[in-house]
């Protein structure tokens, strides 16, 4: 009942976006139906006289001018591409138990089958509409369509004869199935079968022709809004776009209420539908859903940026979420039990080859949060679980102290002075932390702090060095908390150092058509990154993260501490295999108060040599 319930909603809805293109269809032509009725009272003689062949030829150029822009907003609406989400296909040679899986969920719910199943490197699930012309041009020109009809038609077969004739063309024009890929790692069979099943009855209320029509209109409305936006047009293309986009506004805006509504009551009707379907076993897959969007999300934050900024990409990302997990079911006691369905089949198993699946929405990932290129290369190198601290956090640590004394070396800061260590003309800890400490009688107070302006600082203390690089003041960086104008200066100068090294950094190379995929063509490179995982970091963020950098350095070479990787925290380092509690509020306090007698205890108690020089890159 509840399934009827929320069909004939999503249809009622569906119906209401449909007469909103008829009215819009009925105004354009109303001009040209007064048009043709004064034309025929005239050549019949039954208007005619006075004023009325004035009035016929300006309505009847009237009803031309309409319809022309009519059909340039028609034709502006059916060729947009609407959007489409980046994704990694998987096709059903590569993965004919997902398939069969799916093909077997969609006839227990008595619905047709997803068209295809794609892969996108995000916690979640949801099907996609790509019907388009232009997606299947696109898929064409990628090398994907045969592929993708060949998943069409081994997902709609497979069920009888007589089925199969009698849904064809439903299977034909079903939308393809977007999985999660953290899902497929973390999750074990049944529990992914669970939470597919929602998703996968959602096809039964896109096969009705009201609501896939209505839908294709309000995706065209869309994707022609977004066209009239594109900047870089000429005067007289905006002037026409300009219109344009103002009527596909209108029209979309008088959509939105209705559309909303019909997807609600087609989320609905798939609801219910798959209440016969796993139900028990779904209210404990929906926890692993949680407990997946937190471990990818902390992955990717600390685990996969810091790789990103080195230019590596890690190649196994779905991989090190279920390390993540691991971790945290063994730290959190929330967690406990959880790690007990390891030992049952996971869902990656219903893939052929999960390697190279998960190497390439690995680098779809590093493209979308990141922007990196969309090919490996030189610059652009995959790495290794194994090998991540050596090559990323050890050269992350010696890459930021570098950059920290070039800085020091631009604001002018003097080694610290010590004529029997010859040594001490080197880059060492010793010059960094003399540099932040501040007397005591001297030290600003918590409140008192957060008034120094850094690009004030950096204006006594060498703003020459950074002449046309922006230098983010007060009001954009209002969190930078620091103890002294010298720290505000290190922290100004760093913040122009990385932005100009940015600024300096060739731009990704664009891939060729082979490598492009199907996707490739529906988002813009300039767009990329789509999702940015955190806002660009504040003069207090990189100035903490250098020193710290700095602190480890001087603990490698000096104590034999070595870089390690922490699931859930990203870099660490480690002293005798353990990892090193404590460092990052001893760094803060030096920066943020200027007292270094925290931070020169926790070396001490090491036995970090702060005055020996380090090795940089």
């Amino acid at each position: 009942m509840g399934v009827e319930v929320g069909a004939q909603a999503a249809r009622s809805r569906a119906l209401a976006v449909l007469r909103i293109r008829s009215r819009a269809l009925a105004v354009a032509l109303l001009p040209a139906a007064v048009a043709v009725v004064l034309l025929a009272g005239g050549a019949t003689g039954h208007i005619v006289g006075g004023h009325w062949g004035t009035v016929r030829w300006i309505v009847t150029v009237l009803a031309v001018v309409v319809l022309l822009a009519a059909a340039g907003v028609a034709l502006v609406i059916a060729r947009a591409r609407p959007a489409m989400s980046p994704t990694v296909p998987v096709s059903e040679a590569s993965a004919p138990d997902l398939y069969r899986m799916v093909r077997d969920l969609a006839d227990r719910l008595d619905v047709p089958a997803p068209s295809a199943i794609a892969l996108t490197p995000d916690c979640d699930s949801w099907l996609e509409d790509r019907t388009h012309r232009a997606h299947g041009r696109s898929a064409a020109g990628g090398g994907e369509a045969d592929d993708t009809d060949t998943d069409r038609e081994g997902l709609a077969g497979g069920r009888g004869a007589t089925r199969a004739a009698n849904r064809a063309r439903r299977a034909s024009a079903a939308p393809v199935l977007v999985i999660g890929s953290p899902f497929l790692w973390w999750m074990r069979v049944g529990e992914l079968r669970a939470v597919l099943a929602p998703v996968v009855a959602g096809t039964g209320p896109s096969a009705h022709p009201d609501i896939a029509a209505a839908r294709r209109f309000v995706r065209g409305l869309d994707a022609a809004v977004a066209v009239t936006s594109e900047p870089g047009r000429g005067p007289l293309s905006r002037t026409v776009l300009a219109g344009v986009g103002w009527v596909t506004r209108l029209l979309l805006r008088s959509c939105r209420v209705h559309a909303a509504e019909m997807e609600r009551g087609v989320a609905a009707a798939a609801a219910e539908r798959a209440q016969a379907v796993d139900y028990g076993l779904r209210i404990v897959a929906q926890e692993q859903v949680g407990l997946a969007y937190a471990g990818w999300d902390r992955l990717l934050t600390r685990v996969a940026l810091p790789a990103w900024r080195m230019g590596r990409w890690p190649s196994r990302l779905d991989v090190g979420v279920v390390a993540a997990l691991t971790e945290l079911s063994r730290r959190d006691r929330l967690a406990e039990g959880f790690t007990s369905r390891l030992g049952e089949r996971p869902a990656c198993d219903l893939l052929e080859e999960p390697g190279s699946v998960d190497e390439a929405t690995s680098l779809l990932a590093a493209r979308l949060f990141h922007g990196g290129p969309a090919e490996a290369g030189p610059d652009w190198a995959p790495v290794d679980w194994q090998d991540y601290p050596d090559e990323v956090v050890d050269r992350t640590w010696r890459t930021d102290a570098a950059r920290l004394h070039r800085v020091l070396d631009a604001l002018g800061v003097r080694h610290p002075a010590d004529p029997g260590r010859p040594e001490a003309g080197g880059p060492t800890l010793a010059r960094v932390l003399d540099h932040l400490a501040v007397p005591a009688e001297d030290r600003p107070a918590p409140d008192a702090a957060a008034d120094l302006d850094p690009e004030a600082a950096l204006g006594v203390h060498g703003a020459e060095t950074y002449e046309g690089i922006g230098v983010p003041g007060e009001e954009d960086d209002p969190d930078l908390a620091v103890g002294s104008e010298r720290t505000a200066a290190l922290a100004a100068g760093l913040t122009a150092e990385v932005a100009r090294e940015e600024a300096a950094a060739p731009a990704p190379p664009a891939a060729g058509a082979e490598q492009q995929g199907p996707d490739h063509a529906l988002w813009d490179d300039g767009t990329l990154p789509l999702f940015p995982l955190q806002p660009p970091r504040t003069g207090r963020d990189l100035l903490a993260d250098h020193v710290t950098a700095m602190v480890c350095c001087a603990a490698m070479d000096t104590a034999g501490a070595t870089p390690g990787l922490d699931w859930l925290d990203g870099p660490s380092l480690l002293v005798a295999g353990e990892r090193a509690a404590d460092l990052g509020p001893r760094v803060l306090t030096l920066i943020e108060t200027g007292d270094p007698a925290p931070l020169r205890e926790w070396l001490l108690h090491l036995g970090v040599r702060p005055e020996k020089p380090v090795r940089l890159v």
